[in-house]
C-alpha cells in the first residue's frame, strides 16, 4: 500500500484558495495550515486592545488592524494572520487585493494554550525576518501578563507587566496599553467575578 504524495501549493494558488475559503489558513513551504478559532477570553482581549490603540492612534497615520488581515514575512514565505497589526507607515501590500500587508509596525498575538508556543517560537522567528516590524506584544488570555519584545538593532528587549493596576509603553507607535483596558470584562479561571 503506497501513500499519496503531499500537495504542493505554490503561492498562488494558496492566495486563490484562501480567498474563497471560509476559514483562515496559514501558508508556509507549499503547505496550508487550518486555523483554530478562539474563545470567549481571547475575543474578548482582541478587541478591547484594539479599541484602545485605534483610539490613540485614530488622528495619526497609523492603522489598526483586526486578525483578517493576513501579513506575508517576505524573507521566509509564511502567510499568516496575527491577532492585531499596527502599521504606521504606508501600507504596502503584496498586491490590489490588499489584503496581504508587507510592512506591519507592531505585531500582537493573544496567547492561548494550543498556540503559546507556536506564538513564542517557530512564529516570532518569522516575524523577526520582517524588517519594519518594532515591536511583538504577547498576550495572555489566562492571566493578566502582557510581555513586549522591541527590536534594539539585532536585539530584541522583553519587558513585562502583570498586575491589571499597570500598563505597558509601545514606543515605536507611541501608544500604552493599560491592562484594566486590555482585560475588561475577561475572567481568569480562579476569578469568581470578572476583571
Amino acid at each position: 500500500m503506497s501513500i499519496a504524495p503531499k500537495r504542493i501549493w505554490t503561492e498562488a494558488e494558496y492566495l486563490e484558495f484562501e480567498r474563497s475559503s471560509e476559514q483562515k489558513h496559514e501558508f508556509l513551504n507549499g503547505e496550508i495550515f487550518a486555523m483554530a478559532g478562539a474563545k470567549e477570553n481571547h475575543n474578548l482581549i482582541v478587541v478591547n486592545t484594539i479599541a484602545s490603540l485605534h483610539a490613540q492612534v485614530r488622528n495619526r497615520p497609523c492603522r489598526v488592524y483586526p486578525s483578517d488581515m493576513r501579513i506575508k514575512s517576505t524573507t521566509t514565505g509564511l502567510y499568516t494572520y496575527p491577532d492585531i497589526v499596527v502599521v504606521c507607515d504606508t501600507p504596502q501590500f503584496e498586491d490590489s487585493e490588499r489584503d496581504t500587508l508587507l510592512n506591519p509596525t507592531v505585531i500582537i498575538e493573544v496567547l492561548s494554550s494550543s498556540t503559546e508556543a507556536y506564538d513564542r517560537g517557530k512564529k516570532f522567528q518569522h516575524y523577526r525576518t520582517i524588517k519594519s516590524v518594532r515591536e511583538y506584544v504577547l498576550i495572555s488570555q489566562e492571566k493578566a501578563l502582557i510581555e513586549l519584545y522591541v527590536r534594539q538593532g539585532k536585539q530584541w528587549i522583553l519587558t513585562f507587566v502583570d498586575t491589571l493596576d499597570s500598563a505597558i509603553k509601545l514606543p515605536s507607535i507611541d501608544c500604552t496599553l493599560s491592562l484594566s483596558d486590555v482585560y475588561e470584562k475577561a475572567t481568569f479561571e480562579n476569578d469568581d467575578e470578572e476583571s
